[in-house]
């Protein structure tokens, strides 16, 4: 799922794969999809339930009792940072879930922009899946999923990307 807004840019008819796979034109039925399944290129978002707003509070109490403020993009940066570099220190057969980690700081990111910005929280479903992300009410056409964010940082290692990278979103959709 992406994290920047998506365009509805559609190649012509000619230049799109039929449901066959090949090249040509495909029925009008089709419209915007892509896939054999006729899963949409717009994404479907329904608001967060009681299970997401529990695990939203988990994350940010757990968050809280490491002395990270989700109010300071320092503070989560600091964290996660801190965070990463206790589980590369440990044996790898004793490491910490990442997944939880990564779940723990991508939520507390997640809630800093619902808090900073107009985005708010939505289960968003796409043709990568469903996720719970952030995004302009119920349009769908700028996406923030916080844990593609976190996750994919953290495969490479990366540190010291939060002020930068969220401070850049903040900015740009900041309205609160």
């Amino acid at each position: 799922m992406a994290w920047f807004g998506r365009r509805r840019e559609t190649a012509p008819a000619a230049d799109r794969p039929a449901e066959d796979g090949r090249m040509g034109r495909l029925p009008e039925a089709a419209g915007d999809s892509l896939v054999a399944d006729g899963a949409s290129l717009q994404p479907v978002v329904a608001p967060i339930g009681e299970e997401e707003r529990r695990r939203i509070a988990a994350a940010l109490e757990a968050l809280g009792a490491e002395g990270v403020d989700i109010e300071d993009l320092a503070s989560l940066s600091a964290g996660l940072d801190q965070a990463y570099a206790a589980w590369l220190r440990s044996p790898e057969g004793s490491r910490p879930d990442h997944a939880a980690v990564v779940e723990r700081y991508a939520l507390g990111i997640g809630e800093h922009l619902e808090r900073t910005t107009d985005l708010d929280w939505q289960v968003v479903t796409d043709v990568f899946g469903t996720d719970l992300a952030l995004t302009e009410g119920f349009k769908g056409t700028f996406v923030v999923v916080p844990h593609n964010l976190v996750a994919g940082r953290w495969m490479r290692g990366e540190t010291g990307w939060i002020p930068a990278v969220v401070g850049h979103m903040v900015r740009r959709r900041n309205r609160r």
